[in-house]
Formats: structure tokens, C-alpha cells, sequence
């Protein structure tokens, strides 16, 4: 049956289609939409990392390659018929510089993946004849191998191709290939990483942290995030698969993530709410000894030391009295009668001498959230306040912010009732 709609209805004039035809329109558009929701979903998160560390991070490959290079060539010299560079190194070089943090970047992962790795390739390239089955199977045994020995390292598959597909160069130097080029290369490119994380103020490598304060410490740190180490071990472990993230910087992560959403639901303190307005304070001119008797007597572990405008112009606090060795097994007392015995008592020393001058300060009308990252990342335990022009007005510990969300808490309990 024929069926027209008019123009004014909002129709353009057509014949009504077919069942058939209906049916074959609704599968194609409904196979074009799953087709293109599934090719969305190859396209890639958005990049957090800052520009400042991607330029660090291509900075260091390119010191790093050029080192294993150039020591191979300083090693074996010009004649050597033996590659200065493998290509896995490239692979190797992204992992240690552009993400240093990853499990599968770790020493152990570089040396003991691309060793286990070379060693299979060789093995299987002289054991089997085809070299397609050669590869597959020591691409698999590789895999297995670096599992065993917990060194997975995704550039080792590569090494592994490398020693059966390699040519008559690589198969000439047998399992020599183990040592030269893999071995010395593996130990250079790390090297190169190490010195390079070091200068450029990274923490490399990132080594299980095997000390965790208290059992005190972490039964409160567990009771603020609600969840403990164990549930993290536990959810790890139902997931039966290899995350690319070390637990330790995941449960990290987690926690500052909770503390983060924590401290958003306050999002209307600012620090001048809950900072400490009574602040004792020194100069830069006054002598150590004033300055830890200051400290015991007020019963703080931190001064902030300004001038005459009060501005400040550093933080001394009680490690910074000890770590220095103004004060360790004697008494300020004696520091007096050093300098006497001296014959100048003006060489005891001054906070200027001791205090730290880089310090994390906040301003007054600044966010509690604003403390978090300072607490949380930075080890900070006492942030000085300053006004909008930049003199000092309070103080805040981690005390107070716990006490200060809390009387929040409090009133919002109230509101609500």
C-alpha cells in the first residue's frame, strides 16, 4: 500500500518502504553506530604529563642512547662487528625516561629481562632450524622466563627477536651476544638513567618501600583512608592480571585521591579559617640557642623567621637544630660556653646559619584543598600563612586541618539535623 505524506506535515513526499527494506536499514545504521562506537574507543585518554616533563624525559633518552653508543664504540672501537646499538635499547630508553615510575622500568626488569631473554634467543636460534618457530617459541619462553624470575620487561621480546632474526652477524657471536652487545648495553642505558633521574631531581628507581613507619602510624593512616594495604593486596589479586603501576604508588594514589574528594566537600574554608593566628616567630639574627629554647617552651617544632616587615625569609625547626649539629648531645648551654671558651661568644650561631629559606607557604583566602597536595606529597608538617602582601599572619599544621574539618563536619551535622 502507497502511502504520502504531505509536505506541510513535515514529511518529504516518498513511497513507504518495504519490511524488508526497513529491516535492512535499521541493521546497517545500527552497524555503522556499534562500528564507530568501537573504532572511539581506540582513540587515547588525554596526557597529564606537563610539558616540562616531556621535554625532560626526551632530553634524557637522547643523553642516554648517545651514552650506550658511544661507550660501545669506546669499548670495542670502530672495527667491531658487533652493533654499537640494538634496536630494543629505543624500546628500553622510553621506558626508563618517559615513564620511570612503571614496574616494567625498573633495574632488575632491564638487566635480568634482556639477559633471560638473549639467553632463549640464542638458545632457540641454534636448536631450531626454521626460523619463524624459532621466534615464536623464543619470544614465549622469554615471556615465561621473565615472569619466573619477576624481570618482565616488554623491550626483552624484542632482544629475543634479535637473536634468531638478527643475520649472520648476530648468529656469528652465539652466546656471546649475551654479553655483547645485550649485557653492556642493558648496564650502560641504565646507567645513563640512574645519573640522568639523579641530576634532574627523579626519583629512579622506584624501589619497594620496605619501611612503613608503625604499626601505629599505619593503623591510622589505614582508619583515615578506609581501606588497608591488605584490601588493596586482596583486589590486585582478584584481578589476576599484571597492572603497569607498582602497588606502592597505587595505594598512594589512592589515598591522596580520598583526601583530595575529603577536603572538596569543605571546599568554603579557606586557610585563614582554620590557621593558627598566634605565631612565634624569630629573626635571622637570632642565635640558635634562643631559637630551640623558643621551640621547647611553646612546645612547636617550627618558627618561621622574618624581618623587620615581617616577611618571611625562611623556617627553622627542631631538625633543622639537630640535623645540623647545633644541638645533639649537649645543651645550649654549653654552645655558650663554647664560644666563650673561644674567646667570642658571637660565633655561636644564628638561624640564619641553619634555616630553610625554600619554603611552602599559603595565602590566607587560599582553599583548604590548597593544603592537601603540601601534606600529602611533600612531607610538609608546618605551612606559613601570608596576607596578600606576603607578610606573615598564621600558621597551619596538620593538626589544624584536621581540626578544622572536623568543626566543619560538625556544623554541617547540625545544619542537616
Amino acid at each position: 500500500m502507497t502511502r504520502r505524506y504531505s509536505r506541510s506535515q513535515g514529511f518529504p513526499r516518498y513511497l513507504h518502504c518495504p519490511a524488508q527494506s526497513a529491516h535492512a536499514l535499521f541493521f546497517s545504521t545500527l552497524s555503522r553506530s556499534l562500528i564507530l562506537r568501537w573504532l572511539s574507543s581506540f582513540i587515547p585518554v588525554p596526557v597529564t604529563v606537563q610539558w616540562q616533563e616531556r621535554a625532560r624525559s626526551c632530553l634524557g633518552a637522547l643523553l642516554g642512547i648517545a651514552f650506550t653508543g658511544g661507550s660501545m664504540y669506546l669499548l670495542l672501537g670502530p672495527g667491531a662487528n658487533i652493533p654499537l646499538l640494538v634496536a630494543p635499547m629505543g624500546a628500553s630508553a622510553v621506558l626508563l625516561f618517559a615513564v620511570p615510575a612503571s614496574p616494567l622500568a625498573q633495574p632488575w626488569s632491564i638487566i635480568g629481562g634482556n639477559l633471560v631473554s638473549a639467553t632463549i634467543g640464542v638458545t632457540c636460534a641454534n636448536v631450531i632450524a626454521d626460523p619463524t618457530l624459532a621466534a615464536a617459541l623464543a619470544v614465549a619462553l622469554a615471556i615465561c622466563g621473565m615472569f619466573a624470575l619477576r624481570c618482565v620487561h616488554p623491550p626483552s621480546g624484542a632482544v629475543a627477536l634479535t637473536a634468531v632474526l638478527g643475520g649472520p652477524a648476530i648468529h656469528a657471536l652465539g652466546y656471546r651476544f649475551v654479553l655483547e652487545p645485550i649485557a653492556i648495553q642493558s648496564a650502560a642505558l641504565l646507567a645513563a638513567a640512574i645519573a640522568y633521574h639523579a641530576a634532574t631531581g627523579h626519583r629512579y628507581p622506584h624501589s619497594a618501600r620496605t619501611a612503613r613507619g608503625s604499626a601505629a602510624s599505619a593503623a591510622e593512616a589505614d582508619a583515615r583512608a578506609g581501606f588497608t594495604r591488605a584490601d588493596l593486596e586482596a583486589v590486585l589479586k582478584r584481578r589476576s592480571e599484571m597492572l603497569d603501576i607498582d602497588p606502592d604508588d597505587l595505594e598512594s594514589l589512592l589515598r591522596e585521591t580520598q583526601l583530595q574528594a575529603f577536603s572538596r566537600s569543605f571546599n568554603e574554608l579557606t586557610c585563614e579559617n582554620i590557621m593558627s593566628r598566634h605565631v612565634v616567630s624569630v629573626s635571622a639574627t637570632t642565635r640558635a640557642v634562643s631559637a630551640w629554647a623558643l621551640l621547647k617552651r611553646n612546645k612547636v617544632k617550627a618558627l618561621p623567621v622574618i624581618d623587620e616587615d615581617r616577611t618571611l625569609l625562611g623556617i627553622v625547626t627542631r631538625a633543622d637544630l639537630v640535623d645540623k649539629r647545633i644541638f645533639g648531645q649537649f645543651t645550649p648551654f654549653m654552645t655558650y660556653i663554647d664560644g666563650w671558651l673561644r674567646g667570642d661568644a658571637l660565633r655561636a650561631p644564628t638561624v640564619g646559619n641553619v634555616m630553610t629559606t625554600d619554603v611552602r607557604t599559603v595565602k590566607a583566602n587560599a582553599p583548604i584543598t590548597d593544603l592537601v597536595p603540601m601534606f600529602a606529597n611533600y612531607g610538609h608538617h608546618h605551612i606559613p600563612v601570608l596576607d596578600a602582601t606576603g607578610h606573615v599572619v598564621g600558621m597551619i599544621t596538620q593538626v589544624d586541618l584536621i581540626s578544622g574539618l572536623y568543626r566543619q563536619t560538625v556544623v554541617k551535622a547540625q545544619r542537616a539535623a
